[in-house]
């Protein structure tokens, strides 16, 4: 045991172990998280997991100055339940809606695995804690392959956002070449945009843009189309969900 640091039991080389573990093994989950630049990355992931285990060691050992036989009965289960409750906030401050399209679910999730590992480190299980760690490797960089793989004959749906120049038939080329392309319109919104011109830098008149947003159903590579649509008269801006890909 660690000798002069308040109470002796709980405070020994094992439970040092457990915390670094616990660092190590959310330091690895973070760590993916920010090499995929998702908005929770490594500093998020190591302390919301490292704070876990900490908190599950007070739990486990924080009180033994106060505990009197057949009087006061602890149960350290009680924090950990409340550690997987109050995890939620962060969860839910990471899920967010644009559109009609739901992302950061994948993020909040894995936080809240991280929060799991910690738990299981400080709860002396390290085998189930690597045990999880590496299950989430394998989540995040062998299911994707394998669900591409599953589905690769089934229709895709593809977000397609087009800015383009009002008056000028651009609605209907966009049309057009999207379904000589295979695909069917599912969803689509425009909203209109007033965008100043300029000439030798004074301002001469406003141009109307049209920020037009769709939901195809066809082939999975969208890409071909949007290179397409670049390309046409007209047209200011092509971009695709997949672009900035914030749903994990």
């Amino acid at each position: 045991m660690i000798v002069g640091l308040g109470e002796p039991t709980g405070q020994g080389w094992t439970q040092v172990w457990e915390l670094l573990l616990a660092l190590l093994l959310c330091s690895l989950i973070g760590l993916e998280r920010e090499l995929k630049q998702k908005s929770a990355g490594l500093r998020t992931h190591t302390l919301v997991g490292v704070g876990a285990a900490l908190f599950l060691l007070i739990s486990k050992y924080g009180f033994t100055d106060v505990l009197a036989e057949g009087r006061i009965v602890l149960d350290p289960s009680r924090v950990a339940a409340q550690i997987v409750s109050g995890i939620g906030f962060i969860g839910g401050g990471l899920i967010f809606v644009r559109r009609d399209v739901v992302r950061g679910l994948t993020t909040a999730a894995v936080v809240w695995m991280s929060v799991a590992v910690g738990c299981a480190c400080a709860a002396g299980l390290p085998l189930l804690a690597v045990l999880v760690t590496a299950a989430h490797f394998l989540v995040v960089y062998g299911y994707p392959p394998l669900i591409r793989f599953a589905t690769r004959t089934r229709p895709a749906t593809s977000p397609v956002r087009v800015t383009y120049h009002d008056g000028k038939g651009v609605l209907r080329t966009v049309l057009e070449l999207a379904t000589r392309a295979g695909y069917s319109v599912e969803h689509a919104i425009t909203e209109r945009q007033e965008a100043e011109g300029d000439r030798d830098g004074s301002p001469v008149r406003t141009q109307a843009l049209i920020d037009l947003r769709l939901r195809l159903v066809g082939p999975r590579n969208v890409h071909e189309l949007l290179a397409e649509l670049a390309d046409q008269p007209g047209i200011v801006a092509v971009e695709t969900g997949e672009l900035d890909d914030r749903s994990e």
